[in-house]
């Protein structure tokens, strides 16, 4: 069967009578089957397979929603009613949602067909997806080398073609870093833009859920079906959703103010190949009439660590109700309550996770409080009023999204301060709040691809995905 990369060529052969709804389930989850990825780790054969009965008896009624033909995959943090969610983690062995995330359900509303939940890194805390409690998520372009993290089965899913798009959340960069290292389209919307009531929380001032695909439209039209206000989440906001799924309406071209950082195309861990792209690309903005200006940005090397301060904390309290003694995995060893909470989180919680409880214990303990939560916090408010300057002055920011491409499985797996400063260029968007994109614009010599990133204002989300679908055409 046709491999398609749009919603736009599923609905075309639909319209032609070409394929099914149900023809086209059918062969994802055969390819899903004998995939050895370890991107989904639950296949929703029986109800996919009902949903695009549905949806085909839709179409043919001439009362299909928006998304009918898309087959698309959860990232295994978000809640689908009647379905395991356990963000890949032994703690929640066996949970089953009792309800549907709002995305889910406003997805499902336009007549997706949900497919599957796909693996990540446990609890969404990672840069590999090597923390997984169920393995690691092969590259789809060099089965050596890692999918990146948090959402690595999203990425290499739709990279792979064993679904044409998913949904994945984003802390740190847990769409886009992992977008960049399989070559797709990974979005984060600005914070606030999309419902969080559904999706298992890391950090909750910074956790934002958007889409993986592989083209800007598909990316588009799922946000702008995703977004809105939501009763059950009082930091969504009621602000109007924009068309952002109208790409590349506006003609002539707009010319904007692009930015980029030159610290950051200055660092010595940058891959040579990444910034000679960059630059190139930054060239051929020129040409094509944009103002492209390098810029300073003085808290750069505050990013990371006052990233990790702030979102350890959060994750340490968020976290925290994962005791053995609601839901989910409770040990053996369990007698009473104090053994209960300390074998079933130290049996059902992986390494990584326990270091950032540990860490966020740590910075919310009485006698660490002011000099590291309190500061975090005034640390945080200083950087988003920078960019928030900045984005009065420029239109745009422009970056690579990840230093280098993928690196190899077990390759920094034993070194965390290596895996944290892979967020290096994606923590600014969730420290401040700002949306930002990822684009497959990059093909590293050793055959990798590797993504350049966009950052727009905040709630500015069409206007980064009409300059995004320029970007992407540019020659």
């Amino acid at each position: 069967m046709k491999e398609y990369i749009s919603l736009a060529q599923v609905r075309e052969d639909i319209g032609k009578g070409a394929i099914t709804c149900v023809e086209l389930t059918e062969n994802y989850i055969q390819k899903i089957k004998f995939s050895n990825l370890n991107a989904f780790l639950e296949v929703f054969d029986v109800s996919a397979i009902e949903q695009s009965q549905i949806v085909d008896e839709k179409i043919k009624n001439g009362t299909a929603g928006r998304l009918a033909g898309m087959v698309i995959g959860l990232k295994d943090n978000i809640c689908y009613k009647g379905h395991k969610v356990s963000s890949s983690s032994k703690i929640l062995e066996g949970f089953e949602s009792i309800y549907n995330a709002t995305v889910v359900e406003k997805l499902l509303q336009e007549d997706v067909i949900i497919i599957g939940r796909l693996n990540c890194d446990e609890m969404a805390m990672g840069s590999s997806n090597e923390n997984s409690a169920y393995g690691p998520v092969l590259n789809p372009v060099q089965n050596d080398k890692v999918s990146g993290g948090s959402s690595g089965g999203s990425a290499a899913a739709v990279k792979a073609k064993l679904c044409l798009a998913a949904l994945g959340s984003d802390t740190g960069g847990s769409i886009r870093q992992p977008a960049s290292f399989c070559g797709v389209v990974g979005y984060k919307p600005t914070y606030g833009r999309v419902s969080r009531y559904g999706l298992l929380a890391y950090a909750s001032s910074f956790d934002q859920i958007g889409p993986l695909t592989n083209n800007i439209e598909d990316a588009a039209l799922i946000t702008e079906i995703i977004s809105g206000s939501d009763a059950y989440d009082s930091t969504c906001s009621t602000r109007p959703v924009e068309g952002h799924s109208n790409v590349r309406k506006t003609e002539p071209a707009p010319k904007y103010k692009i930015a980029y950082i030159k610290d950051c195309l200055d660092m010595a861990g940058l891959d040579e190949e990444v910034k000679i792209k960059t630059l190139e690309i930054i060239e051929k903005l020129k040409a094509e009439g944009h103002e492209v200006e390098g810029i300073d940005f003085p808290y750069l090397d505050y990013l990371v660590p006052n990233y990790y301060v702030l979102t350890t904390a959060e994750a340490s309290s968020n976290l925290a109700r994962y005791d053995g003694v609601h839901f989910g995995y409770r040990s053996d060893k369990a007698e009473d309550v104090e053994t209960t909470y300390v074998h079933s989180r130290s049996e059902g919680f992986g390494e990584e996770v326990q270091r950032r409880i540990m860490l966020g214990t740590f910075v919310l303990s009485a006698g660490y409080y002011e000099a590291f939560y309190t500061k975090g916090l005034k640390v945080r408010n200083i950087i988003k009023q920078k960019t928030e300057a900045l984005f009065k002055d420029y239109d745009f920011i422009l970056l690579p999204t990840t230093p280098s491409p993928a690196f190899g499985i077990g390759e920094n797996i034993d070194d965390p301060i290596t895996m944290y400063l892979q967020d290096i260029f994606t923590v600014h968007a969730n420290l401040a709040g700002i949306p930002a994109v990822s684009l497959p614009l990059g093909e590293h010599s050793n055959g990798l691809p590797f993504g350049m990133q966009l950052m727009a204002g905040t709630f500015q989300d069409a206007k980064l995905f009409e300059f995004s679908d320029r970007l992407m055409n540019l020659g």
